[in-house]
């Protein structure tokens, strides 16, 4: 059953200078109605294959969705509306946000349509920062939209931090988290930074010209995250996400458990049935193939038993819980430790992982370890 949707809406007023995501900046506002009449079509096309009953998520990502001015977002969300009409009482809606692409009209749209939680993308609260990754809001935008949102009625909001940022300091992390913790919401993510091909960052890296923090430096930011969190109570409950109780993202938690999901719009990847597909990226290619066929697939490809298994361990361990080993028998019809059993044990001694209460989990040393760890999880499985 899939009970979950992705969709992509890839325009972004300009390209943040670290993010390789499908985004794209345009200031043609007929390009963005030809992508979400093309975007109404997939969701048309994916229903009628694949019918949908009881959604329990969706989640807007991009891009910027909040890119869309009102007629576009009104739009948007009455095509959603039109096609996913059968939805759990208790849905959680979620739509990405910049700070400074939102306002009192436009979040009003947002919550009539059905939208129930917002994620802002506010990364630091540091202007000069801020300006170096190339964000087009400063920290005086952060508070006026989450103003706007809570006086609008949206009380399950979050924002995105990064750390490990060019030049930043412990001091300066500590700062924005103060900064956050004032703004009394009830998620936090918070991820490093990567530096990623095909974008701004990577180039002045191989130029030697991105001055970023130490590996010290940045597990010094990570450590104080998670200390600083739980001391103001927000459970951590996958690595890089906390939250008060009731307040974590279920959306995420759909690929974390690795279950199925709709993914729809350009570059969007989709799970169902067994089957993952890719979608087209470019914007004019995705319109294109919709127009043609109906469903813009560059790739599909089934996914074994055994590639389940391995995906099941990669990102179940994400989570703090960890992996049942219960639910994988239920799942898999194996046991847990049969099948990954010698890497298992080599992790326990390593005291990197830990079973706990009939679940196998990180431990608070395997944590800032966990791509170590996951990776030792890739390929493992006999495939004969």
């Amino acid at each position: 059953m899939v009970k979950a949707v992705y969709i992509h809406i890839p325009f972004c007023t300009n390209k943040c200078f670290y993010c390789d995501f499908n985004s794209f900046v345009t200031k043609n506002p007929q390009l963005v109605w030809d992508y979400l009449y093309a975007l109404e079509k997939e969701m048309e096309e994916t229903v009628k294959r694949n019918p949908a009953t009881g959604i329990e998520t969706i989640f807007v990502g991009g891009g910027t969705p909040t890119f869309l001015d009102v007629p576009q977002m009104k739009y948007f969300l009455d095509a959603v509306a039109r096609h996913f009409p059968d939805r759990s009482r208790t849905i959680e809606f979620t739509m990405e946000s910049n700070p400074g692409t939102t306002d009192p009209e436009k979040l009003q749209i947002m919550k009539d349509g059905g939208v129930n939680r917002i994620s802002f993308g506010v990364q630091s609260f540091n202007d000069e920062l801020l300006q170096r990754i190339g964000r087009i809001h400063d920290s005086a935008q952060v508070y006026e939209s989450i103003k706007n949102a809570k006086k609008v009625g949206f009380d399950n909001i979050s924002i995105d931090l990064i750390f490990g940022l060019p030049d930043q300091t412990v001091d300066m992390f500590q700062n924005t988290l103060d900064k956050a913790f004032s703004l009394d919401l009830p998620h936090f993510s918070s991820y490093s930074l990567k530096v990623e091909e095909n974008t701004l960052f990577h180039t002045l890296y191989e130029k030697d010209q991105l001055p970023l923090p130490t590996e010290e430096e940045e597990v010094a930011m990570y450590e104080l995250l998670m200390e600083q969190m739980e001391k103001k109570g927000y459970r951590q409950y996958e690595i890089s996400n906390f939250a008060r109780p009731g307040f974590e993202s279920r959306h995420n938690m759909t690929y974390w458990r690795n279950e199925h999901y709709y993914g729809l719009g350009a570059g969007a990847h989709g799970y169902v049935n067994g089957n993952r597909h890719v979608n087209a990226g470019p914007v004019q290619q995705y319109i294109q193939l919709v127009n043609e066929q109906g469903l813009p697939r560059i790739e599909s490809f089934p996914i074994s038993q055994i590639e389940q298994m391995e995906d099941h361990m990669i990102m179940g361990l994400r989570m703090m819980d960890g992996v049942s080993a219960h639910g994988f028998y239920e799942r898999y019809h194996v046991g847990l430790e049969e099948k990954f059993g010698e890497v298992i044990k080599g992790l326990v001694d390593l005291q990197l992982l830990e079973w706990k209460e009939g679940r196998l989990r990180l431990t608070k040393r395997g944590i800032p370890l966990g791509n170590e760890v996951f990776a030792r999880f890739l390929g493992l499985v006999d495939k004969t």
